[in-house]
């Protein structure tokens, strides 16, 4: 790998044979390279042969930098600046510090040295250290450097606890050995003799810092070096392990008591996974890459053998290893932190040393440091019971559980079998834990974490860390299922009475919380399998529910939540609810109120616990719209859902809006208006039209546009109203100029009028979801006139504009279209599934236009990289799509628009 005697040898060869320093340094610098290069080739080959042994990689590249170093001293003390006699002050020893100090490299690692000098730096050392830098540089080392006396580390280290932390791992590479010696004594004596509480508590500090900027263990595109669960995690739990044991090696923890030899070789196991997904994502990317972004998850994942099973992909099973890693990084710094306190080396926060009170715990607890203990280990594993009842007591009491009885927990979870899941009193402490102290999410994740949920409740753990590969979900299943809980627990306590007045109504009247806690916690249950994870979770909910302790009837309603838990979201998302037959096709599947007010309040909490900016206005309104009008047909009878009804108050309630109208203008207006007009749009809505078609034929110029935008604060989204003369095409065009425009369309509907005119109405929101600001609208429309006037060419312009980002390419969806006969009495239903890209909407109307097809109205609906685009249409003679040889042609045409905007959007 790095034969140091030949590169000596040869350096000493190539000095041999000119005077020139400045030659003779660039001929170092290429046969360091070389010797660099065949290195790295050999280390990389070793690792691609065998993607997990990462702990051989970091000592080789370790080993690697070593020679490297040596020989750019060799080069700068022998032939550059050679100095037969020092004086006393003409010494120098090069130390490496911090992950590399530590012997610790990953393949783009940065280099830190410490060059070390008796006194003050004389003109001597400072040309070394010059000439050793620009040669370790030239070979596109990243150094880092410092130049210091024993004196400036000691007050440096003192001052500073990043520079205290380096030094703790400095490590001897060559120079003046007395002095490197020296150092190390010093830095014993004088900097690491404390009893080490300030230095750990600044690197908790430091912890705590970096997990509030990183986020949760479960962030999907996690930083495998400075995230929750990451290396820098592992190596802070060294360090301090290091500064109060003095220890030089994490094995050393286990005759000290630290750790049990199960833990460390968890200890082992994780740190050596997270260094092998470190080095992949070096090589892959050829630089010092530490967040796993999509795009790298797929290349590791492949590089280290993870192959396609079972329904899932490989990146997935990958994935749900580094999370169940990263979740072991967090007990063992729990239990590491534990031994601490009990030596009182990590102070208790400063409130609680104010105002000690020690909760009553029951009896078989005790508290130790603020937090709920075993009192009796042998006792409390007598009773299996007692696996269950400490998470209850932890709620009763708001205390944290003590590490140490986690443990206990932990290595004993075969106690939990068959018996205790059918025990009636277990039934009752995990319902109790769900419904009866208001914060479930606490004790459900603590119970993830030890392996308790998985044990008590088997069918859980194929989801435990499991991530879904894609951009919609921003947490593995496992957390999805508890954060959709916490939800429900937060509406329960009134704190989101303001942003969701459904749910919490419905809540405030009175539902089955056990059927809706239970349905929850089971909704996604058989993710990851070959099946519809609805109909095989339905199945698994009937053997889960009876062993919870619900009854027959309950059993049934959870088993129906878990199999349409996405019937609502997918109604209210995919489909025109201004359609009756929209509502009433749902109403059928709903039945009855009470299973629409479980449904309702379970689809909010699952859409909020998709991600923290998964909700918004457009989905809530929508929701809302779709309750509120099927409650409605449930209660006073479907013969309400008819457009007359919906037709003949909505222009009621456009007359009394305009109230200084004349008559004969009004019933203009009012009249030349087709159904589905009157049905699909809100009262605002017909009056701008009203309003903009009177200023059109103000104007009598037939080819005039009239645009009107106005944000919809409500529904969190921009309204876009468009009125022209009406000709083939223009829903297209349309769509063509707000995908220039940075546009992303959520609804769209369009049209005509019995006089010749084209009404139509686009909801459009701005990349981050959000409606347009109001100072970009007067610019935003003149950049739509001059794109439907035909000044600018949609589809020349697009070119530039729909590019697939990076880490996106990552992800396969694959396109699905589907024609609905049934699920509108005059349209069909053309149901288009595939990857979400700018321009999208345009490419499927402009083909769609082509075959002479009008699209009466759009619903989009965006979930990641994944778009499902609804478009209910008419063939040229007003009638459905029924024959299958007119849907066969046209989905190969919609196809086509697909395949081809990809190409432009790939290149």
């Amino acid at each position: 790998m790095f034969d140091a005697a030949s590169v000596r040898a040869q350096i000493d060869a190539a000095a041999s044979a000119t005077t020139d320093p400045a030659v003779m340094r660039a001929e170092a610098v290429r046969i360091l390279r070389a010797a660099q290069d065949t290195g790295r080739a050999a280390i990389a080959e070793a690792f691609a042969e065998q993607p997990f042994a990462a702990r051989p990689l970091t000592r080789s590249y370790t080993y690697l930098t070593d020679g490297l170093v040596t020989a750019a001293l060799h080069l700068a003390t022998t032939h550059l600046h050679p100095l037969p006699n020092p004086t006393l002050a003409e010494h120098i020893a090069v130390i490496a510090v911090g992950g590399y100090g530590r012997g610790e490299m990953a393949p783009f690692s940065d280099v830190d040295l410490l060059f070390l000098t008796p006194y003050k730096i004389t003109a001597w050392a400072e040309s070394v250290i010059e000439s050793m830098l620009y040669t370790l540089w030239d070979i596109k080392l990243k150094v880092g450097h410092a130049s210091r006396t024993i004196r400036d580390c000691l007050r440096l280290g003192q001052e500073d606890f990043t520079i205290r932390t380096a030094m703790l791992e400095h490590r001897f590479l060559a120079g003046h050995v007395p002095l490197a010696e020296e150092f190390d004594a010093r830095l014993k004596s004088d900097l690491f003799s404390d009893n080490g509480r300030d230095f750990i508590e600044a690197k908790l500090a430091e912890r705590e810092a970096r997990h509030r900027k990183q986020g949760e263990r479960y962030v999907v595109e996690p930083n495998v070096k400075e995230g929750k669960g990451g290396l820098r995690d592992l190596q802070s739990l060294f360090w301090i392990a290091k500064y109060i044991h003095g220890v030089q090696d994490a094995a050393e923890l286990v005759p000290l008591g630290v750790f049990r030899p199960d833990e460390f070789d968890r200890f082992v196991q994780a740190e050596d996974f997270l260094w092998a997904v470190r080095s992949h994502m070096h090589l892959i990317t050829g630089r010092p890459t530490e967040q796993l972004t999509f795009d790298l998850q797929v290349e590791v994942a492949e590089r280290m053998g993870y192959r396609d099973r079972a329904g899932r992909r490989g990146v997935e099973i990958f994935m749900q290893r580094y999370f169940r890693e990263a979740t072991a990084v967090g007990d063992l710094t729990r239990i590491f932190l534990t031994k601490l306190e009990a030596t009182h080396l990590k102070s208790e926060p400063l409130l609680e040393r104010i105002f000690r009170r020690r909760p009553k715990v029951r009896a078989g607890y005790q508290v130790i440091n603020n937090r709920l203990a075993i009192a009796d280990p042998e006792a409390f594993l007598a009773d299996k019971l007692n696996l269950l009842r400490i998470f209850e007591e932890g709620l009763r009491t708001g205390m944290l559980i003590h590490p140490d009885a986690m443990r206990l927990v932990t290595a004993n979870l075969e106690l939990i079998d068959d018996e205790l899941r059918t025990d009636k009193e277990a039934q009752r402490l995990f319902l109790d834990l769900l419904l009866k102290h208001g914060n479930p999410e606490r004790a459900l994740r603590r119970m993830n974490e030890l392996g308790v949920l998985a044990a008590f409740i088997p069918e859980f753990e194929p989801v435990v860390a499991m991530m879904q590969f894609n951009m919609y979900h921003s947490y593995t299943v496992d957390e999805h299922i508890i954060q959709c809980i916490a939800q429900l627990a937060k509406i329960e306590r009134n704190e989101l009475t303001e942003s969701l007045p459904v749910a919490s109504s419905i809540l405030e009247r009175g539902v089955n919380r056990r059927v809706l806690y239970v349905a929850l916690m089971l909704h996604d249950i058989a993710k990851g399998r070959p099946e519809d994870h609805s109909i095989l979770g339905a199945k698994i909910a009937r053997q889960i529910a009876p062993r919870l302790g619900l009854n027959k009837s309950e059993t049934e309603t959870v088993a129906w939540l878990v199999r349409y838990h996405l019937l609502m979201s997918d109604t209210a998302q995919k489909r025109d609810i201004a359609d009756p037959r929209t509502v009433r096709d749902f109403a059928k599947a709903v039945k009855t109120v009470k299973r629409l007010d479980l449904l309702t309040v379970l689809t909010v909490c699952d859409i909020r616990g998709v991600g923290p900016t998964t909700w918004n206005n457009w989905k809530a309104a929508l929701l809302r719209a779709l309750y509120r009008q099927t409650r409605r047909a449930l209660e006073t009878g479907m013969e309400d859902l008819t457009r007359e009804n919906r037709g003949t108050e909505a222009k009621k309630a456009l007359r009394a809006a305009l109230p200084d109208w004349p008559k004969p203008v009004l019933k203009l207006e009012t009249g030349r208006h087709y159904p589905p007009y009157w049905q699909g749009l809100h009262l605002t809505a017909h009056v701008d039209f009203a309003e903009m078609l009177r200023e059109l034929e103000d104007r009598g110029d037939p080819a005039e546009i009239i645009i009107r935008l106005y944000p919809d604060e409500d529904r969190d989204a921009t309204r876009a109203c468009f009125v022209m003369g009406d000709h083939p095409g223009i829903f297209a065009r349309i769509a063509g100029a707000l995908a220039l425009v940075g546009a992303n369309v959520v609804d769209a509907r369009s049209y005509t009028t019995k006089d010749g005119y084209v009404t139509d109405a686009f909801w459009i929101q701005d990349s981050d979801g959000h409606p347009f600001e109001a100072a970009r609208l007067p610019r935003l429309r003149q950049m739509i006139h001059k794109t439907l006037k035909g000044e600018v060419v949609t589809r020349d312009a697009l070119k530039s504009r729909d590019k697939i980002r990076k880490r996106e390419k990552a992800f396969n969806v694959p396109t699905h279209i589907t024609f609905d006969n049934d699920g509108s009495e005059i349209y069909t239903i053309i149901e288009v599934d595939t990857r979400d890209r700018p321009g999208l909407l345009y490419d499927l109307a402009r083909a769609m236009a082509s075959a002479n097809v009008y699209i009466a109205n759009a619903v989009i609906a965006t979930y990641g990289e994944q778009v499902v685009d609804s478009f209910y249409v008419k063939d040229m003679f007003g009638l459905k799509y029924h024959s299958k040889s007119k849907q066969k042609s046209l989905e190969t045409k919609l196809r086509q628009a697909i395949d081809e905007g990809a190409e432009r959007a790939e290149t």
